[in-house]
């Protein structure tokens, strides 16, 4: 069984969702408010966080933006159907997806999954000291580290797997859908800002250890561009 944490005070909802999860495989324990639902995230017994925005005792914002400063569990934020905003801050602050409310028991399962295959092939593999290199980026997909002008960078999971994607493609157009399948493990769906917004983090990390500012390119209609060649193949 796969431990996963839902906060979320709609306890009612909680029990239909533990009631779909659990027959595939999922142990479901809950909290529904925010000082109970951080203490239980941060007891590190669990594999990912199912996260509701609204919560008595503060926003799930603010317990998202407050785990985060010491933890780095997968998160699947819930927001309003309505509410894009809520769905861009909340991937600007740390969650790896988001889901809108509400929402349908095979969709979320779906997406569980998709960030459990991610974050769990990234845990199971092997250290190595292999790096890909260019201009002042480095990447070592082993030891799943970014550094920049040999300063670390802190990236999620997610954004790490679309500067590796992007990296290992430099050069070339990644189309938005490739890079969301690659990076996500999922497909976007219509209006679906995600990989946008884990990009916009990726960069100003970038940025601000002093990587340039034009490194990772839109291009309009088309997708992402890693600008540059690995080391050893600018001859």
């Amino acid at each position: 069984m796969t431990h996963i944490l839902m906060v979320d005070d709609d306890v009612e909802f909680v029990q239909m969702m533990r009631e779909y999860l659990e027959p595939e495989g999922f142990e479901v324990e809950s909290a529904h408010d925010f000082d109970s639902g951080l203490k239980a995230a941060r007891a590190q017994r669990h594999a990912l966080l199912v996260l509701d925005v609204m919560l008595p005792g503060g926003s799930g914002f603010e317990l998202l933006r407050t785990l985060r400063k010491d933890s780095g569990i997968p998160v699947l934020l819930l927001t309003g159907r309505g509410e894009a905003i809520d769905r861009i801050v909340g991937l600007e602050i740390g969650a790896d997806d988001y889901l809108p409310k509400p929402a349908d028991p095979r969709e979320l399962t779906a997406r569980i999954r998709a960030i459990l295959r991610r974050t769990q092939k990234d845990a199971q593999e092997e250290p190595k000291e292999d790096w890909i290199r260019i201009s002042e980026i480095a990447l070592s997909p082993g030891r799943r580290e970014i550094r920049c002008n040999d300063k670390a960078v802190d990236a999620t999971a997610f954004e790490f797997n679309i500067l590796e994607y992007l990296m290992r493609h430099a050069g070339k157009i990644v189309p938005r859908e490739e890079l969301a399948e690659a990076a996500l493990g999922r497909k976007l769906g219509m209006l679906d800002r995600s990989i946008d917004v884990h990009l916009s983090r990726l960069r100003k990390k970038l940025v601000g250890c002093g990587g340039a500012d034009d490194r990772i390119k839109a291009v309009r209609g088309s997708g992402y561009i890693f600008a540059g060649l690995p080391d050893g193949e600018n001859d």
